[in-house]
């Protein structure tokens, strides 16, 4: 490779002098120096080299309608002219904190229709859990507190949202897992001992959920927090059988349903919501990333019918908020970000074209030596990698092979994300069968590269 520009130099210096990176190494970065996206459009980024990659990842699992559009950027913009920050706090609001909460009422699941607004996923999810203590208590029944989430989830790195989360390594501090929140096995078919079906294994993953309410004591569980598709764990699709057995647990114990759909909202699935591809019938649901596409930051706890009459109804202030929470300038974009979706019709484009050419695509690497396994949902997938197909082991260390591939698509012009053993993907929803075909021959390309010289 050769010698970085002194622009690029430059930027690097800065980086390694000033920056702190997120869920980074920073030993190690000083070795191999940040590459800098200097400008992106469409479904593509550019480094500050003028090296041009396909973001198979969407930034982080965010930029649903792609890079580059003006409209979006317009819309801030009047905004910032006309009313730059006002907050929702001392009974005031703003029109388009108003009107995102109106436009979000039309297209979330019947019933939910109110809208707490945050800075991010994690936020949103703090305040989801604030919302579900605070209904049990309303209710006269405080003792009713305790949150159950699973292995290998993600909810977000503040305190709270990374003591929902099921990976170990995010509980690596000591503040993290908070009290009250315990975890249970996920419907990863995959990573199961082979023993049974999906179907099967959906219904064994969902029951644990029961054993662990009755352990617990109905009375005691407040909530159930869960993405509709396990995203930053690895795509991991529910069998058939796990949704409708995991809404017939939480109704009959009286446990709230939180989805999480920070990743799989806005048409990711191939419908607006993963609670609409599943037939799940949330309390409250957590919005972020697809929400703005990631051009702000915004984010925001959905709140059903059965929660917000009760916080709306009853005596009580709810002790929470976000300086930024509903930022006018955020909530302008989200708004213009929702109309460019419904205009281009790109939930329906997921569901009945590109996602079911993804997933085919992707399928067709099965003939790898290394590529044992392919799951996904629309517009999101992962394809797995074993140096054994037939008894799914996993490379040693775990994460090895899969990170070398991704370095090796970085360098073939392909952006994704090694989780353990496999590659995960969430290309734009404005991708084209032909951009899917280039992520994917890519993809092979830098398998290839990788399976000689590391088989």
């Amino acid at each position: 490779m050769s010698a970085p520009t002194t622009k690029t130099a430059h930027w690097q210096e800065l980086d390694l002098k000033h920056h702190m990176h997120p869920f980074t190494d920073h030993v190690d970065l000083q070795e191999v120096k940040p590459q800098i996206i200097e400008r992106a459009e469409g479904v593509y980024i550019y480094d500050s080299e003028g090296q041009k990659l396909l973001d198979g990842m969407s930034g982080l699992w965010c930029v649903n309608v792609g890079y580059g559009r003006d409209e979006i950027v317009e819309a801030a913009a009047q905004q910032m002219r006309q009313l730059p920050y006002y907050n929702n706090f001392f009974k005031t609001s703003t029109a388009p904190a108003l009107e995102l909460a109106h436009a979000l009422s039309k297209i979330t699941p019947d019933g939910v229709d109110y809208f707490f607004f945050a800075n991010s996923g994690s936020e949103a999810n703090d305040t989801n859990i604030r919302l579900v203590q605070t209904y049990w208590t309303m209710l006269g029944k405080p003792e009713k507190r305790l949150l159950i989430s699973r292995h290998n989830a993600y909810h977000g790195s503040t305190i709270a949202g990374a003591s929902l989360t099921g990976m170990a390594s995010m509980h690596d501090i000591s503040a993290v897992a908070m009290p009250d929140i315990v975890h249970i096995t996920n419907p990863d078919w995959y990573a199961s001992d082979g023993s049974c079906d999906a179907e099967e294994l959906g219904l064994r993953a969902a029951k644990a959920l029961e054993q662990k309410i009755l352990e617990l004591g109905a009375g005691n569980v407040a909530a159930f927090f869960a993405e509709p598709i396990q995203g930053a764990g690895g795509v991991i699709v529910p069998p058939a059988s796990y949704w409708p057995e995991i809404q017939r647990i939480c109704r009959r114990y009286d446990v709230l349903i939180v989805v999480d759909e920070v990743i799989t909202g806005f048409g990711r699935t191939g419908q607006w919501f993963g609670a609409d591809t599943y037939a799940i019938e949330p309390d409250l649901m957590t919005l972020a990333k697809g929400l703005s596409s990631g051009y702000l930051p915004i984010a925001a706890s959905a709140v059903g019918e059965r929660v917000a009459s009760v916080l709306r109804t009853k005596q009580g202030r709810f002790p929470h908020g976000y300086t930024y929470g509903g930022h006018p300038v955020a909530a302008s974009a989200a708004l213009k970000n929702l109309e460019i979706i419904q205009r281009e019709n790109l939930v329906q484009q997921v569901g009945q074209q590109t996602g079911p050419y993804f997933q085919q695509a992707l399928l067709g690497l099965m003939d790898h030596p290394w590529v044992s396994y392919v799951r996904g949902q629309g517009l999101m997938a992962c394809v797995l990698l074993s140096p054994d197909k037939a008894s799914r082991s996993a490379f040693n260390p775990v994460g090895g092979i899969a990170t070398l591939v991704r370095d090796q698509c970085f360098r073939n012009g392909l952006v994704t994300r090694a989780v353990g053993d496999g590659l995960v993907f969430a290309p734009p929803l404005i991708i084209t069968p032909a951009q899917i075909d280039e992520l994917v021959a890519k993809l092979r390309l830098s398998l290839d590269h990788v399976y000689r010289n590391h088989a």
